[in-house]
């Protein structure tokens, strides 16, 4: 089963990880959380490892439509970006949203996962696309 996409980027990971907020804007997304693993796990457990930073993204007119179809649907939101340090550069991992459609079985769902699913993998594009 898959259930992300992913790009791999070469270029600093700080410049990485503001493209990807871009990109993510460019489609309606906002970055609601920023968790910093690699600092969190040093900090609490005194574990080292590449920097990976997970991005709450929401697309709040999106995000609306779908709850309104199924309240519950808050516990997938929002949706994961994943910006890592790999060996082969910057790995950046989303979750498909058409997850979403596959864990509620409403037929409403669907074309809002579609379009979330669609958003994304625009946001992804852009980001092997030259500035």
């Amino acid at each position: 089963m898959i259930y992300e996409e992913v790009v791999v980027l070469a270029m600093p990971f700080d410049q990485a990880l503001e493209r990807v907020k871009w990109a993510l804007a460019e489609e309606g997304f906002g970055t609601l959380t920023e968790i910093d693993l690699q600092a969190t796990f040093e900090a609490k457990i005194g574990k080292r490892i590449d920097r990976y930073v997970i991005l709450g993204a929401c697309n709040p007119h999106l995000a609306a439509r779908a709850l309104d179809a199924e309240p519950q649907l808050g516990v997938l939101l929002p949706c994961n970006v994943v910006v890592r340090e790999t060996d082969g550069g910057v790995t950046v991992e989303a979750m498909d949203p058409g997850m979403m459609a596959t864990l509620v079985e409403r037929d409403e769902i669907q074309p809002i996962a579609d379009d979330a699913r669609r958003h994304i993998g625009n946001a992804l594009a852009a980001l092997t696309t030259p500035t």
